[in-house]
């Protein structure tokens, strides 16, 4: 195995992580509805701009054309409408990140049905061992909630765990009908899904506000090319290459890696049970996504 293959997983992490930051970021500067419309549509047409740029064979059939477009629909726009919605009013990102934690957790107990995964006791082990890790990382996050706080955010504590349950399915959906074709134009019609869905989304639920400063523009910009393009083209490269149940574990280092990124650029504690999370998730994932 080269090593740039070696380097996809923790170029995801690094990746995904930042996607955190850059829904807190955007919340405070622009309607989230609206930024994603807008994030989409430019990420369909980077993306299709490079594929045409490079000859790619573009899906042929209807039906290609509109899996690709269902995946994404999963996979962007309900997923990350429903977590940008929730942090905007009021979801803390700590609790965002302890749910995002579910995916892993409902795809390794899904796999075995849906796609007929097996799923090893080493693997079980660490997918709860990587559940137990993040608890431990965010808990001293989740200590300052009050109930005042959690009876506030319940619908969006619920749109959330929906969004959570969007990209659990379609991570099934890409690996059962979107595993084949040229990943650079099956992306770029995910892109046009995801965008003709949050049209609508933003009509009704969202407002086209932006405070168009040198921090949002810098956030759009990471948006699109670092993870609507980078990140995302990384994922998909995990999920076809390998079991899904594999490529999801690694979202489990992603509330990790979060939280030591706010240390580092924010100057936000990080705690001794932090620590010993950090290193629990990664044993946990370290065991998921062992081969043999």
């Amino acid at each position: 195995m080269s090593l740039a293959v070696r380097a996809v997983p923790l170029l995801f992490v690094l990746a995904w992580s930042t996607g955190w930051i850059v829904a807190g970021f955007s919340a405070r500067l622009a309607d989230p509805l609206w930024f994603l419309f807008l994030r989409f549509s430019m990420a369909a047409a980077v993306i299709a701009a490079i594929a045409v740029a490079m000859g790619a064979p573009w899906p042929r059939s209807r039906a290609e054309i509109g899996h690709a477009m269902m995946s994404g629909v999963l996979l962007h726009a309900l997923y990350l409408a429903a977590v940008w919605w929730a942090v905007a009013n009021g979801v803390p990102s700590g609790v965002s990140g302890i749910m995002a934690g579910l995916q892993p957790v409902m795809t390794a107990l899904l796999a075995p049905a849906i796609l007929g995964e097996r799923i090893t006791l080493r693997q079980g082990i660490g997918v709860a061992l990587g559940f137990l890790g993040i608890v431990l990382v965010l808990t001293p996050k989740l200590v300052g909630v009050s109930p005042e706080t959690f009876d506030a955010i319940v619908t969006p504590l619920v749109i959330n765990g929906l969004g959570m349950i969007s990209v659990t399915a379609g991570t099934f959906y890409q690996k059962r009908f979107v595993s084949g074709g040229d990943m650079r134009t099956t992306t770029a019609w995910q892109y046009v899904g995801a965008a003709l869905t949050m049209l609508p989304l933003f009509l009704v639920f969202g407002r086209m506000e932006a405070i168009w400063n040198q921090t949002l523009i810098l956030t759009m910009a990471w948006s699109v090319l670092a993870l609507s393009v980078g990140g995302i083209f990384l994922f998909l490269y995990l999920i076809r290459r390998g079991e899904v149940s594999r490529a999801t574990a690694y979202i489990y280092l992603v509330p990790a890696v979060s939280a030591l990124m706010a240390y580092l650029f924010f100057g936000e504690t990080l705690t001794l049970v932090q620590l010993v999370g950090m290193a629990v998730t990664a044993a946990g994932v370290w065991l998921a996504t062992r081969q043999g």
